[in-house]
């Protein structure tokens, strides 16, 4: 493995960050509020894919896919939403970090849209049967939801889509070449189970446990 890469120049002060940036432009700041008005939600609920990051006391961070019909995060009052939890890889990442350190992060992307909504705010693991039982998908509830209380909310420009190409098919790069997520795997475990056998129950795992665990 190569060594690490050492920079030469560190930007190391707030002063240095602003005068790299300029000026904020005042629409930029007056844009935060503290909950989720009609439009935050109108997003939110055409939204299918969340990108929710966490981290732990110490300070190691996570972020993790959250996907779902549009709409299944619940918009329960302008100060709280509510993400369900599917069955996944069963590490629990979010989860330890959120009983460690509640503060946690999400944006909301629509497909064919390229601005995105941001959400950050305090998380709470909760049971609530009543809750649970509105999220169900396929007859599937799921045990545990995530409440998040909501502290700041903001529409994010489409720059970043813009530039990456995301809703532009005709412009993808090739993804021949790329390793399969079950040669990924075994290559990264150093596992001594085969690499057909590993595609086999990744493609079981996507196929059978969307919503069974």
């Amino acid at each position: 493995m190569p060594s690490a890469y050492v920079p030469e120049q560190l930007v190391t002060t707030i002063g240095e960050v602003e005068s790299i940036l300029g000026e904020q432009f005042e629409n930029q700041v007056e844009k935060v509020i503290d909950h989720i008005d009609e439009h935050c939600r109108a997003w939110i609920e055409r939204s299918p894919f969340v990108v929710l990051s966490s981290g732990s006391a110490s300070g190691a961070m996570d972020v993790s896919p959250k996907g779902d019909p549009a709409g299944f995060v619940r918009v329960l009052d302008p100060k709280t939403l509510a993400v369900p939890d599917r069955p996944g890889n069963r590490r629990g990442d979010t989860f330890r970090n959120v009983l460690e350190n509640p503060h946690v992060g999400l944006m909301f992307i629509v497909p064919k849209r390229r601005e995105v909504v941001r959400v950050s705010g305090t998380a709470q693991i909760v049971k609530d049967e009543l809750l649970l039982r509105s999220m169900a998908v396929r007859d599937k509830v799921p045990a545990v939801a995530l409440l998040i209380r909501v502290e700041e909310a903001m529409f994010h420009c489409g720059k970043s889509m813009i530039r990456s190409h995301m809703w532009e098919p005709e412009l993808w790069g090739s993804v021949e070449g790329l390793p399969t997520y079950g040669r990924a795997l075994v290559d990264h475990g150093a596992l001594q189970t085969s690499v057909a056998d590993m595609e086999w129950m990744t493609d079981a795992n996507e196929q059978y446990r969307l919503y069974d665990d």
